[in-house]
């Protein structure tokens, strides 16, 4: 590990990250680069929905921020384009940049994100669907946007553990945003997707107290690049699985035996923000 146990402690504690003066150069260098991308790839992305053509340049911006933050993605497997839905585990706000990167999927995520004045504007450019697992009656508008959005965009990402976590470990599956599957929308199938962050998994998850603010500002001032693999596992009809939980439950099955297998080793208990026997 380049970051030792004890700072990775600190973090999930929520204690500001140690920064020094070239980490910031660092930091802003590649906050000016993000700038740079969006100039470019934002106005080209709105040309190209002015003759309602199909706008390649959100894959491209989030590919290009990932490569910008550190991430040297590599694509393992091979996603289907459309009327697909994502299952994926997840880390980090990496995980989005990386699979929206090799996949031009769209995304789940929570209503947070969508207040925040710029991610917030961002996301919507990859038309996101925000919701809001607090607001119990609401779902029905949430599983009817996500139903548009598949139509719409062929793809969508949900991370189905309703929060983060190191890597090394798969929380239980929450089902609501799955009822969207029930029954599924003709021909669409599911496709597990599996991050990877190898050895710096640990490092780069942003988990615990840490803020959304302090683990960008950890990830972005760290020196040097880090490799993310982005598995696209065997894809399943879930016409032939009974219900929501049943399809979380195949997508968890999948998603262990795949992590377990890049582990090498049975997955660690993640109990609360907290991993047991962690270092």
């Amino acid at each position: 590990m380049t970051e030792p146990i004890d700072a990775r402690r600190e973090a999930a504690a929520g204690r500001p990250p140690r920064v020094g003066a070239i980490g910031w150069v660092r930091l802003w260098s590649r906050v000016a680069m993000m700038v740079l991308a969006a100039l470019v790839t934002v106005p080209l992305h709105y040309l190209w929905r002015l003759f309602r053509l199909h706008s390649p340049w959100p894959r491209i911006f989030l590919g290009s921020v990932g490569r910008i933050s550190g991430a040297r993605v590599s694509r393992v497997g091979t996603p289907l384009k459309r009327n697909v839905f994502y299952v994926a585990n997840h880390l980090s706000w990496i995980d989005i940049l990386a699979i929206g990167g090799t996949s031009g999927s769209a995304f789940v995520a929570k209503r947070e994100i969508g207040a925040s004045p710029i991610v917030g504007w961002l996301s919507t450019l990859n038309r996101t669907v925000f919701v809001s697992r607090e607001d119990r009656l609401g779902v029905a508008d949430q599983i009817n946007q996500l139903r548009d959005t598949i139509a719409e965009n062929w793809a969508i990402t949900v991370f189905p553990e309703g929060t983060t976590t190191d890597g090394r470990s798969l929380l239980p599956f929450k089902t609501p945003m799955l009822k969207v599957l029930e029954p599924p929308p003709a021909g669409v199938r599911v496709q597990p997707v599996l991050m990877d962050f190898g050895a710096v998994g640990e490092e780069i998850a942003w988990i615990g107290a840490e803020s959304g603010r302090d683990n960008a500002i950890r990830v972005l001032s760290r020196a040097g690049s880090f490799p993310v693999r982005v598995h696209y596992l065997e894809p399943f009809c879930p016409s032939a699985i009974s219900g929501r939980k049943a399809i979380a439950a195949e997508s968890r099955r999948r998603l262990t035996e795949a992590l377990e297998g890049v582990l090498g080793e049975p997955l660690r208990p993640f109990v609360g923000h907290e991993v047991l026997g962690a270092g």
